[in-house]
């Protein structure tokens, strides 16, 4: 997919987003109008044209989103790293069936591209653990998963 620009995920990519992973976002902060880029996890893409994820409902993301709806997410997956660009709205503000208090938000993939700097691939995949309960951590990442897939 190098040098390439699509307007959708490919073929190739929607399952990397249909699980949970490590995905960074960019936005505009609110407040500066400066770059904003923080780490998420919960994110599920339900077709190529869409990507959704949740976050703490009080989050700044969600306060640059109000302001700036233009997004990019970026992720590592299949030996390379990808930007997709869109714009996002909160969709729910409270997410039900999650204890926490959870926004969903979803992004409408204006653009995703391989950017990957040149004659270099990823070798290995970057991994994360939850530092909390495992057992507490997968239950509520279930609860998360499925509220996002049933929106």
């Amino acid at each position: 997919m190098a040098n390439q620009v699509e307007t959708k995920l490919t073929d190739e990519l929607l399952p990397l987003l249909q699980s949970e992973r490590l995905v960074t976002i960019a936005t505009v902060d609110n407040e500066t109008g400066s770059p904003n880029v923080s780490a998420i996890s919960w994110v599920f893409a339900p077709d190529n044209a869409t990507v959704r994820f949740a976050v703490d409902n009080r989050s700044r993301i969600v306060e640059n989103i109000a302001k700036h709806a233009g997004v990019v997410l970026n992720f590592i997956g299949n030996g390379s790293t990808y930007s997709v660009a869109g714009d996002a709205k909160v969709i729910v503000e409270k997410m039900e069936d999650v204890p926490l208090k959870l926004a969903l938000v979803e992004i409408t993939v204006k653009e995703v591209r391989d950017v990957m700097f040149y004659g270099s691939k990823i070798s290995q995949e970057p991994k994360y653990e939850k530092t909390y309960d495992a057992e507490a951590a997968a239950k509520l990442d279930k609860q998360v998963m499925e509220a996002m897939k049933k929106a």
